[in-house]
């Protein structure tokens, strides 16, 4: 009961903060916050891991306009096999009026922000991701040693260790999206507390019955 009340209080948090921050915030606020950002990584890790996120963004940001469910331009002259000139002209100002609104316009700059922090921690992922699985494998030796030696498992710790992880990841998904100056090594560190928090978690997970 814990883990799914705070499941959901953690979603609610991140989709608030997904859609009010456009509204609070200019674009250039989020794109000033990516120089910084990219400037920081470039300065800590080296010019050619910056180059590497940055390149990986890019193609994330291409990616994600293509598969935009909104076209780019409605502008194109039709051919006489295609929509009626009103009927397009229409759907221009339509598509003009939407993209060209200002929290549109935010909306858009936060996912660049959001797609290069991703970018940033998927860049060490698949190194990280050995230890974590280390933190579950480990969770579950302890589990079973515990089960040998007859010590009872706490579904209070169960419960207080899985709901840590899911709050470091919903956290994580909110740091992606705030307009605030993070630290390289901050998301580098994600994976590895959610491994732990998961392997305590396995350790102290008990099957009734």
């Amino acid at each position: 009961m814990i883990i799914r009340v705070v499941s959901a209080v953690s979603l609610v948090l991140v989709l608030i903060a997904v859609l009010y921050l456009p509204a609070a915030h200019p674009p250039q606020r989020f794109l000033s916050q990516l120089r910084i950002e990219h400037e920081l990584n470039a300065d800590f890790w080296g010019g050619e891991y910056a180059l590497r996120i940055l390149a990986r963004m890019l193609d994330l940001h291409e990616e994600r306009q293509q598969a935009s469910p909104l076209p780019r331009t409605f502008t194109e002259t039709p051919t006489p096999g295609q929509v009626d000139v009103a009927v397009a002209a229409q759907m221009a100002q339509m598509t003009s009026r939407l993209t060209g609104n200002p929290y549109f316009r935010s909306l858009d700059a936060l996912l660049a922000l959001t797609t290069y922090r991703y970018s940033v921690f998927a860049q060490w992922l698949p190194y990280l991701l050995v230890f974590v699985l280390a933190a579950v494998f480990d969770g579950a030796m302890w589990r079973l040693v515990k089960g040998k030696e007859f010590l009872q498992h706490s579904p209070e710790m169960y419960a207080l260790y899985a709901s840590m992880a899911i709050m470091v990841a919903c956290g994580t998904v909110v740091a992606f999206v705030i307009p605030v100056t993070l630290h390289p090594v901050f998301l580098v560190t994600v994976p590895i507390w959610i491994g732990i928090f998961a392997g305590l978690a396995l350790a102290n997970f008990h099957i009734r019955g």
